[in-house]
């Protein structure tokens, strides 16, 4: 490692010599807007620095802006020390602007390659590659080979500056891609010291642009996405990246992911790679919804229960009771009729086989990428990763004040805190996530309230203003107002909320302190998306499992807080309400996200644009123009990962319920593969190439989803869905001993589950206003109870069927997660995580690593010795 005498200010008041201190060239810009090369066109430009030149600052007082600009230059002094070349250039639309160009030369790429363990090639790789057999089939939807090449594969091993001769080096100016110089150049900038105070170092580029002294800091995109650069030495990758990967046009083609790694780097690379895989698999997924729906639409005619709720003659002559107090009134089943069309298309046996398919398809799915994130592991040289090459946290190593022994190594090294003082931060850190999620939990439970009281006015008010209305009221009952706008209120807060719980788990991963960035977004990961869970899926859980599952019977109802009485799912259940929610909430979260995303930074870069329309005359450099494009953010694609598994969560947890969910998430999917890649190549600055090996904790997460979603589907289909108390009539009830007709059948279903009621048996608290109509004496439960009828000696307690449909219930969820879990089981072990083919290619590299790096040095150590031993027996022979 080079040793690094870096200038520091001791103190906030005080500063070293100027003359001590080391400034960058200054040099006029060339007129040559493509160039990426310092003024004298040989040296690359490997990261820009921004800031505002003090002297012009009006904004600050006049000591503020003295010690920014001592900061800066001490600053700039040390990276010069550090052996980083710099040149200055003033902004040519905005003359406060400077532009500080870095350059990393030879020495300190392969010093510092050494250092970070990077992987570079040793020579090209000579096994012999099987085509897969659907490689024809493939080749139609790919990027053309004469656009964008192929890249060559070769083995790799980690850097080492004394076996230079060892490394595939034909060019000393290529050896070292612009990505991985950019990566070392932000390296080096996350680890200069600018400042001391009370003995701390203060240092770090991240500290310079929170504290103002930088305005941005970027490594340069190669050149304008429109057109191809005019300097004959670039290779334009943003502008085939636009066209051969961004652009609309290629919406149906595969993504050139050596290219976008090669460009953007191992993160980004792999994000777009298990993009790209999942839509992929959505395809199967959203083929078999589509005929599971498909089959639900031909078979709605035939649906013997939902005839009888629109028969005059049956369901016109069934009154329910009242779904309220006092200001509710009796109604006719008829009303429900379109509801009840409408869940059968959702509540039929394809439901039940696409549930059991997602149940399988997931475990696919994670199996399968877990194959391809092992070639890619491979291919892109990550699979030593975090055990080589990935640095400690500037933040970290700035608070290491305390001294422990390390047991592996008996020495001692610097921590942050102590064992106490750690036990602590994690106490208060799961405590600060449990209060958080409680409070999401209240959230909730307020929007349950709101639609408790609010049905009560729909109810009362619906019934008189659309009374002579009939087509209308078919539509507009109070279920569906209630639950509409319960919907959309529920959204609303949804949305609210995910602004408030980014802050708090940024906070409390900040206070946290990991070790490591992987250790950082993994941790930031858990926490945002325990908050995202309970804020997305809480009240979709209301609705499947908790909404109508305790409300007593009419003349015994079950209330909340001692007033609201408990909410009840409609004749058809909940099933269907349950289908609303989610289709608001994931529709809703589509059209947020894709104006969140895409919109904003396309009007902010069109206001920049608009604001400098007066100055366009002007020739501008590649450096101002992308400075003048937004910035990628500190937590780069977390947001993309997050939005993507939380549709993962609703395709596979609440599938039962929507087998169409599929379909939309694969639109949405090809759309947001083109719409991400659009906003980093035009809208965004580059980002700062970093390593990834895997996808990082989303891989456990969607593990969990998919044990939970073969959970959640059994219990929809069991508790939600009245697929099993249709089948259990169907079978048991609707024969002797317990039914009347003499064959199997689904007639008289309504009749025999809604329970019976005597209105007589009202409690004042709780009889309607209303007046009762008719000479009948007894109403029908809403809901499916299923209890013996007044005048029967256990009148209102739970009757024989009821039991039955319990027990069937539960018989079937224990059969189905066993069958699936089964499956799952054998799928996993079939299916092995890393190919024979990837594991050939690791064996072969390890030999070579060791046979190059290890072997030629025994060889020359064997040969040294040889000649001291020859001139050791030479000078004993003369003695002789």
């Amino acid at each position: 490692v080079l040793e690094l005498n870096q200038v520091i200010i001791p103190t906030y008041g005080t500063m070293l010599d100027q003359q001590n201190l080391h400034t960058p060239e200054w040099a006029d810009f060339d007129d040559k807007p493509d160039s990426l090369f310092f003024s004298d066109g040989k040296r690359r430009i490997d990261f820009v620095l921004v800031y505002e030149d003090e002297s012009k600052k009006m904004t600050r007082k006049r000591s503020d802006r003295k010690k920014q600009k001592r900061k800066r230059q001490v600053y700039e002094s040390n990276l010069i020390n550090n052996g980083l070349q710099l040149e200055a250039t003033r902004s040519v639309l905005d003359e406060k602007l400077i532009f500080v160009k870095v350059h990393a030369p030879w020495e300190v790429l392969c010093t510092y390659a050494e250092v970070m363990h990077i992987k570079l090639p040793l020579q090209p790789n000579d096994l012999k590659t099987r085509d897969s057999a659907f490689n024809w089939f493939s080749r139609l939807f790919r990027v053309d080979e004469n656009i964008i090449k192929p890249e060559q594969e070769f083995f790799t091993a980690p850097f080492q500056r004394e076996h230079l001769s060892n490394f595939y080096i034909q060019d000393k100016d290529t050896f070292f891609n612009p990505a991985t110089r950019s990566r070392i150049v932000h390296f080096i900038l996350s680890r200069v010291e600018y400042a001391t105070k009370n003995n701390v170092k203060k240092f770090g580029i991240n500290k310079l642009l929170d504290t103002g002294i930088y305005k941005a800091a970027f490594p340069l995109h190669d050149s304008s996405f429109r057109h191809l650069s005019t300097d004959p030495d670039c290779p334009s990758e943003r502008y085939l990246l636009y066209r051969e990967w961004a652009h609309p046009k290629n919406i149906f083609k595969l993504q050139p992911l050596d290219f976008i790694r090669r460009y953007y780097g191992e993160k980004i690379g792999i994000y777009f790679a298990w993009l790209g895989f999942y839509t992929n698999m959505l395809i199967v997924a959203a083929v078999v919804g589509v005929g599971c729906f498909l089959y639900g639409c031909l078979t709605k005619d035939n649906c013997t229960w939902s005839q009888e709720v629109c028969d005059p003659n049956i369901g016109g002559n069934i009154i329910m009771c009242p779904q309220c107090d006092k200001v509710c009134t009796y109604w006719n089943l008829t009303i429900t009729c379109e509801s009840s069309k409408k869940l059968c298309m959702f509540d039929s046996f394809g439901t039940l086989v696409f549930a059991v398919f997602m149940g399988i398809w997931v475990t696919l799915f994670l199996e399968f990428w877990k194959r391809r994130q092992a070639e890619l592991e491979y291919e892109w040289d990550t699979v030593e990763y975090l055990e080589q090459e990935e640095q400690v946290r500037p933040e970290y190593e700035a608070r290491c004040t305390h001294v422990v022994m390390n047991e592996i190594t008996q020495q001692e090294e610097h921590v942050p805190y102590t064992a106490c003082g750690k036990c602590i931060r994690m106490t208060f850190c799961t405590s600060a996530v449990f209060f958080w999620i409680l409070l999401i939990i209240a959230s909730v439970i307020g929007i349950i309230v709101y639609r408790l009281s609010v049905f009560l006015v729909f109810s009362a008010t619906l019934s008189q203003h659309i009374n002579r209305t009939e087509a209308i009221r078919k539509y507009l009952t109070p279920q569906t107002a209630t639950s509409v706008t319960a919907s959309l209120i529920s959204f609303i807060v949804i949305m609210v909320l995910n602004v408030v719980y980014e802050k708090v788990a940024i906070l409390i991963t900040d206070f946290e302190l990991p070790r490591t960035q992987t250790d950082y977004e993994n941790s930031l990961t858990t926490k945002m998306f325990l908050f995202q869970f309970v804020n997305y899926y809480s009240s979709c859980f209301y609705i499947a499992f908790f909404k109508g599952k305790f409300v007593g019977y009419p003349g015994n109802p079950v209330y909340w807080l001692g007033r609201y009485r408990n909410e009840e799912c409609d004749p058809g259940g909940c099933l269907l309400e349950l289908t609303t929610q989610l289709a608001i909430i994931v529709g809703g979260k589509a059209i947020w996200n894709n104006i969140q995303e895409v919109l904003l930074p396309w009007v902010k870069n069109l206001i920049g644009r608009y604001c400098a329309a007066a100055r366009s005359e002007k020739v501008v450099p590649r450096w101002e123009q992308d400075y003048h494009l937004q910035p990628i953010g500190k937590l780069g694609l977390f947001y993309e990962y997050l939005e993507m598994v939380i549709q993962f969560g609703f395709v596979t947890l609440f599938v039962a319920s929507f087998p169409l969910a599929p379909l939309l998430a694969l639109i949405n999917n090809m759309l947001e593969i083109r719409l991400d890649a659009w906003k980093l190549t035009t809208q965004f600055r580059r980002m700062v190439p970093q390593k990834a090996q895997d996808i990082g904790a989303w891989q456990p997460i969607m593990q969990g989803i998919a044990i939970l979603a073969v959970v959640t589907n059994a219990m929809i289909i069991a508790f939600t869905s009245d697929m099993i108390p249709r089948l259990v009539y169907y079978w048991s009830f609707s024969v002797p001993p317990y039914g009347s007709h003499s064959s199997h059948t689904m007639k008289g279903y309504i009749n025999s589950t809604l329970s019976v009621f005597n209105i007589s048996d009202f409690k004042n608290a709780s009889k309607p206003f209303s007046p009762w109509f008719g000479n009948q004496t007894t109403c029908r439960q809403v809901y499916r109870d299923l209890r013996y009828p007044p005048g029967h000696q256990h009148q209102y307690e739970h009757n024989i069927y009821y039991w039955h449909v319990i027990a069937a219930k539960l018989a079937f969820i224990i059969v189905m997660e066993h069958v699936i879990y089964f499956v799952k089981f054998i799928i996993s072990y079939v299916i092995p995580d890393v190919s024979q083919q990837t594991k050939s290619k690791v064996k072969r590299e390890k030999y070579l690593t060791q046979k190059l790096l290890h072997e030629n040095d025994l060889k020359v150590v064997k040969k040294t010795i040889g000649k001291i031993a020859a001139k050791i027996i030479k000078g004993v022979d003369s003695t002789f």
